[in-house]
């Protein structure tokens, strides 16, 4: 087949420098070898599955069916970029909400802990104050 598309994540080179100085995040690097180890996977299954796909037309000419292979490959290929994109973006705005409703939870619980601790010393010197 032709050419491989590129992952997903690799549509846009990294810019500066890692974070940490020279470190590298091994759990970053991890995941992004993943991501690609998986999108080649998913290329490999493209192709086999065109391959397949191309095999049932027998009549066709070798040029036509390579020709069938190439678009049924891409096809399927952008179609999965487009779930990854949605997946991604679907974890982005989860990732969001999660942040926001955890900043809201730690709000409350601080303020509740204000709340007692100030009643806590309310009833600590309140009695004091009027025994004298």
């Amino acid at each position: 087949m032709g050419g491989r598309q590129r992952p997903p994540g690799a549509r846009t080179p990294r810019q500066g420098r890692p974070a940490g100085g020279g470190r590298v995040n091994a759990r970053a690097e991890i995941a992004r070898l993943e991501g690609y180890l998986a999108w080649e996977a998913e290329v490999a299954a493209a192709e086999r599955d065109a391959r397949a796909f191309a095999g049932q037309f027998p009549w066709l000419p070798a040029a036509e069916r390579e020709s069938l292979e190439q678009a049924y490959a891409a096809d399927r290929l952008r179609y999965a970029e487009e779930v990854v994109d949605r997946a991604v973006e679907r974890c982005r705005r989860l990732a969001a909400r999660y942040r926001s409703e955890c900043r809201r939870i730690c709000a409350r619980w601080a303020a509740l802990c204000l709340s007692v601790t100030l009643a806590a010393a309310l009833f600590a010197v309140v009695p004091a104050a009027l025994r004298a």
